[in-house]
């Protein structure tokens, strides 16, 4: 089961460290993914901000995974999806639309959250 959760998260990893990677080299990737505008000065925001949380977050992922004693990395994807699912559903509480590329974002921030919960207690447990 360990060794399985270790790939799963290297997966997870290398899967959102190379989102990050491509919105740094070309920020167009989060305006087609995400269905967001990047015009002039915002292009900069998308690049920083947008690769910087998914760049941290693989790099704990894939960090944690290598040393699964290093498995309380993990809780700092945890928290960053876990607050970013929390602003979806304030959004939507506030009506914000519900479209199907906030549906499929919530989905993957909820699954992300989760795993990487699991994976830190599961791993930590083991390498203590």
């Amino acid at each position: 089961m360990t060794i399985a959760l270790r790939i799963i998260i290297s997966l997870w990893g290398l899967a959102f460290g190379l989102l990050a990677i491509r919105g740094l080299i070309d920020p167009q990737v989060y305006v087609d993914q995400f269905g967001i505008e990047g015009k002039g000065a915002a292009i900069n925001t998308l690049r920083a901000d947008f690769s910087a949380f998914f760049l941290v977050s693989a790099a704990c992922a894939l960090y944690a995974a290598a040393k699964p004693e290093k498995a309380v990395l993990l809780y700092i994807p945890a928290v960053l999806y876990g607050t970013a699912l929390a602003g979806r559903l304030f959004g939507l509480a506030m009506d914000d639309p519900l479209a199907p590329a906030t549906t499929q974002a919530i989905t993957v921030e909820a699954v992300s959250m989760v795993l990487m919960l699991f994976a830190a207690r599961r791993l930590g447990k083991r390498a203590a």
